[in-house]
């Protein structure tokens, strides 16, 4: 449990390569007791920020150019800083939500959630929970893994391929995708293919189909 603070003391930073998204969100948290202490448009600011000014919750978009959100969070887990992380996503995702959650994150909501959500989710995971958009099926995300896995052929891959899968398909070069998860391009190559056999695809258009398919894109 986090400790009772002062009003007006909650540290917020902000990230999003969108410049009206961060305006919009800081207009949403400078009111008591939340004050932002930092905007940044990209993952590797965010991550010096983070570690520079400490803050009690950092809001980061999943797909950060520069150091992915989930890179951030790997990253943070070798460093003593406690900032909560709560994370926006722009499509549900249950498997993003269960890796970002093995990797330490605190909270997740739709870029599409009432403000509400936001306020309801400071309240929760600075009070050490956990908060999960309503906007997400809960009994979906935590469903057992077998059954899972019957259903979604995307169980085969590992997380690092699901993460190279999840960029791939949203059209981001390799060279790109390889900072984003601060992996080398030759690493991205290799998880590349190994996604690609493990699925039975043999192009990025194909993975994209399957991914509409899928209801992932």
């Amino acid at each position: 449990m986090f400790p009772a603070k002062a009003p007006a003391t909650y540290s917020i930073l902000i990230a999003d390569d969108l410049a009206l998204v961060r305006g919009g969100l800081a207009a949403l948290c400078q009111q008591a007791p939340y004050r932002v202490v930092a905007q940044c448009s990209c993952g590797i600011a965010t991550l010096q920020s983070i570690e520079l000014e400490k803050p009690d919750v950092a809001i980061l978009d999943l797909n950060l150019q520069g150091l992915s959100a989930l890179a951030i969070l790997r990253k943070l887990q070798e460093s003593p800083v406690q900032t909560r992380i709560l994370i926006l996503f722009t499509r549900k995702d249950r498997r993003t939500v269960l890796d970002a959650l093995r990797l330490g994150a605190a909270g997740f909501l739709l870029k599409s959630d009432p403000t509400i959500h936001l306020l309801e989710a400071f309240n929760q995971i600075l009070n050490g929970g956990v908060y999960i958009s309503p906007s997400f099926d809960i009994d979906k995300i935590f469903v057992s893994g077998e059954k899972h896995f019957a259903e979604n052929p995307l169980g085969v891959l590992s997380a690092r391929e699901y993460e190279v899968f999840s960029l791939l398909i949203a059209g981001i070069r390799a060279k790109e995708i390889a900072a984003r998860l601060d992996l080398s391009p030759k690493t991205v190559d290799t998880y590349r293919a190994s996604l690609m056999r493990k699925l039975e695809i043999d192009s990025i258009a194909g993975l994209v189909k399957f991914a509409i398919e899928q209801g992932v894109a």
